[in-house]
This record gives C-alpha cells, sequence and structure tokens, in this order.
C-alpha cells in the first residue's frame, strides 16, 4: 500500500492498486464521527457505442447507465436501502455523463456497510419482469426533469454544442429509449464497465487504513471476475462547423432564460494530464477575474439591466468533452448574448485581467478549497471526479498557486473561439399558446 503525505493541507492519502484491478483510496480522517465510502465506476450516460480492444463495437440504448444504477439496488432478498438502513447508515447513488458512483455514509458499523456496497455493487441481478417494472419509474423521472426549465436550458445548450455527441441526451434517456432496454443489454453494460479494473473505491472518515485494506482485499478473494481487457468507447467526430450557432424553445417562464456556450475540442487541448489539470484551474480563474461577482463586467452588466441575481457561469471538463455555458433570465436575451460574446473574445485586453485580481482569486479559490475539505461527503463525491493522471484533489493546491496570468491568457486563447460558440433561449410561450 503507497503513503502519500499532503503536507499543505496535512492529508495522508493511502493506495492500493488490488491483483483484479480494482484502484482503493484510503484517507483516514481523525475527530470525524461519520465515514464515507464511494464506489464508483467509470462508465456514463454518453458510453453508449462501445466494445472489447478487438472486438466489434456494439451499441446499447440512451440511458442504461442510469438504469443499471437504479436496478443494482434491487436484489431477488430485497432492496438494499433497506439493509443499509437497518445497519444504521444511509445510501445513495448517482449517474453522471462518465461516471456511475455508490455511496454509503455511517457513524459505526463501518465494516458491514463496506461490505454491503461492495457487494451490492458486485452482485447484479435483472430480470425481464424487474426491468419492466423500472421502466414506469424512470419515465417518470425523465418526465419531471423535462418539466424542469433550468435542466431544459442545459441540454438546450449542450445541443447546439454537442448535436451528434451522446452528451446532449439526457443522462436518464429519453421514453423511447429506455423502453427498448432489456435485461440482457443490463448485463452486457454491467460485464463490461463494472469489471473491478474499470473502477475506484474511496474510503474517508476515521479509519485504520491497514484494517481497512485487510477487509477491503477479504472481500475481493473471495469473487471471481474475468481477465482484465481494454475497453474501447466510440464517439462520433464533430467540428465547428457542427455546432448550431442558435436555437430556441418556448416553456411556461416568466422571462427567457438565456444561455452562451462554447465548446472546447480535444486537438486544443494540451497533452499531459498535469497540464489539463493546469489548463482547466486557469480557464476557471479566468473567467472569474472576466466576470465574476466582483468584477467591473458583471457590476456594468447587473447595473444596466442585462443580467440579474440569476446570472452564473460554468467550466466543465471530463473525459471526451468540455465547455463553457454562461446563463441568465432576461427581458433581453439577444443583448445579454452579445454582450457576453464581445466581453469573451476581447478578454485578452479586458483591464479585469491582470495581476492584481488573479492575486486575489487564487486566494479565493484557496480558502473554499480549504474549507470544502471539512466536508467528507465533498471529498469522496469530488475525489474521483478529480483524477488527472497521478494528480488527485489533493494536489489541487499546488496547482492553483502556480497558476501565472500567462497561463491564464494562453488558455483563453486555446479555448475561445468565435467559430466555438452558441445560443440557447427558453423563452415564453408566445400569447396565441
Amino acid at each position: 500500500m503507497n503513503k502519500k503525505i499532503y503536507e499543505q493541507i496535512n492529508e495522508t492519502l493511502y493506495e492500493e492498486v488490488l491483483e483484479n484491478g480494482l484502484k482503493v483510496y484510503l484517507l483516514p480522517k481523525k475527530d470525524f464521527q461519520k465515514t464515507y465510502g464511494l464506489f464508483s465506476t467509470n462508465y456514463g450516460s454518453i458510453d453508449n457505442i462501445f466494445g472489447y480492444a478487438g472486438e466489434e463495437l456494439k451499441s446499447v440504448p440512451d440511458g442504461i447507465a442510469h438504469f443499471l444504477e437504479h436496478k443494482l439496488f434491487e436484489k431477488e432478498e430485497g432492496d438494499v436501502f433497506q439493509k443499509f438502513g437497518d445497519q444504521g447508515a444511509s445510501a445513495n447513488a448517482f449517474t453522471s455523463f462518465t461516471r456511475t458512483s455508490y455511496l454509503f455514509s455511517a457513524s459505526n458499523r463501518v465494516k458491514e456497510n463496506l461490505l454491503t456496497l461492495l457487494d451490492f455493487v458486485q452482485e447484479p441481478y435483472f430480470t425481464p419482469e424487474t426491468v419492466e417494472k423500472e421502466k414506469g419509474i424512470i419515465g417518470q423521472e425523465i418526465q419531471m426533469y423535462q418539466d424542469d426549465p433550468n435542466w431544459r436550458q442545459f441540454f438546450g445548450i449542450l445541443n447546439n454544442m454537442y448535436p451528434k455527441h451522446p452528451l446532449h441526451i439526457d443522462i436518464a434517456g429519453t421514453i423511447e429509449s429506455i423502453a427498448e432496454i432489456t435485461a440482457d443489454d443490463l448485463y452486457r453494460c454491467y460485464e463490461t464497465f463494472y469489471h473491478p479494473s474499470n473502477m475506484t473505491l474511496f474510503v474517508v472518515g476515521d479509519i485504520d487504513p491497514n484494517e481497512m485494506m485487510t477487509w477491503i482485499k477479504e472481500n475481493q478473494a473471495t469473487k471471481t471476475f474475468s481477465p482484465i481487457q481494454e475497453i474501447i468507447r466510440q464517439f462520433p467526430e464533430e467540428t465547428s462547423a457542427d455546432i448550431i450557432p442558435f436555437s430556441s424553445v418556448q416553456m411556461p417562464v416568466n422571462r427567457t432564460k438565456a444561455v452562451v456556450g462554447i465548446r472546447g475540442f480535444e486537438a486544443d487541448l494540451p497533452e499531459t494530464a498535469k497540464e489539463q489539470l493546469v489548463f482547466r484551474t486557469a480557464i476557471q480563474l479566468y473567467f472569474q477575474m472576466l466576470l465574476g461577482n466582483t468584477s467591473d463586467n458583471y457590476l456594468n452588466l447587473y447595473q444596466e439591466g442585462v443580467i440579474d441575481d440569476t446570472f452564473g457561469f460554468d467550466f466543465s471538463f471530463d473525459r471526451s468533452f468540455h465547455f463553457a455555458d454562461f446563463a441568465t433570465d432576461t427581458t433581453n436575451p439577444d443583448l445579454f448574448a452579445e454582450k457576453m460574446e464581445a466581453i469573451l473574445l476581447n478578454a485578452k485586453q479586458d483591464p479585469g485581467v491582470n495581476e492584481e485580481n488573479l492575486a486575489l482569486l487564487k486566494k479565493k479559490m484557496l480558502g473554499k478549497y480549504f474549507q470544502s475539505l471539512n466536508s467528507l461527503e465533498y471529498i469522496a463525491n469530488q475525489f474521483t471526479q478529480d483524477l488527472f493522471g497521478e494528480l488527485t484533489l489533493f494536489d489541487l493546491p499546488a496547482v492553483i498557486q502556480a497558476i501565472e496570468l500567462e497561463d491564464c491568457l494562453r488558455a483563453g486563447e486555446q479555448f475561445i473561439k468565435k467559430e466555438n460558440f452558441s445560443r440557447f433561449y427558453l423563452e415564453p410561450l408566445s400569447k396565441e399558446d
């Protein structure tokens, strides 16, 4: 078991790759009452065309990763949530574009709950009858999200930026796509993506790492897995020419919800994992200098009534995609979009992009980071999302501190390109409707 000491944040991380390929990370946190365990697979909603190296790739229906997450909790002997509850633990799970994760939190009976987590995820049980039953439940969930204006706004801009890539499809799929899912489909996806070599186990809390690792190894030694094989995923090729510059839909909202998106392309990214983490951090700081709530641009736009308290922006970076989105509720969406594009395309000349602002924003980013380390849930959920090669969530402070203005300007130049912009408006229903 390898031991990594992060002196700056006073944390010690233990890590080991087991014989079956499972990557285990243990983070002891003394004086914390709860223990969190997160079992995550590198498999999400976008992984719909796949296969093993040297084999023909096959496609599966949209929404199957999320469907599989739901079904794993249901066993022949009952619901796993009930078992966690009987053991004094709470459990949860979530599916993102690229990951599916299963989580428990407990103040006691940690060993029982850890083994329950490992066992239920590694013992699938699907039947045609239970699969059909689940379709109605997930169908209701899909409809609920379709009625959510913020959700529709987000997937509206994704559809513009990624019209061919599965990123634009709701994580839960569609009513039509989940109707096609069979128990055989679920088993095929499970056998491919839930192999230990494609999974990560992270446990944080008042734990003894040696004792915890012994429990994990003993549990895994009782199970048989197929040989490790390389998984191949396929995504459609897209260029700037595929981006839809503008689209809109109508919903029962009071004011237009406008969003401006910028799509990035893999060819413009730095090559190494560390450089990519620097790029992600630098572009986040760059946008804060330009449009953070202490920037002159933000204050001017707010005073002019172009944006209001609903304004926000985000930069998403994951395998096979990265993009930024800037959104607000507004009575003048065209003016908002024009102002956003002007600020972003002229960012290098913006007076707010300077050494003094960068230094302040780095301190603010570090402060938020250190504060977040007080939450075991944040650490557990964020850790597997922030693996950049050998770098982890705990390497972030050093990366932030090393960022210079030149890094931000370079990242902006690589990412902000006029041909990669798109607009999406969610407009109020017209009076005729």
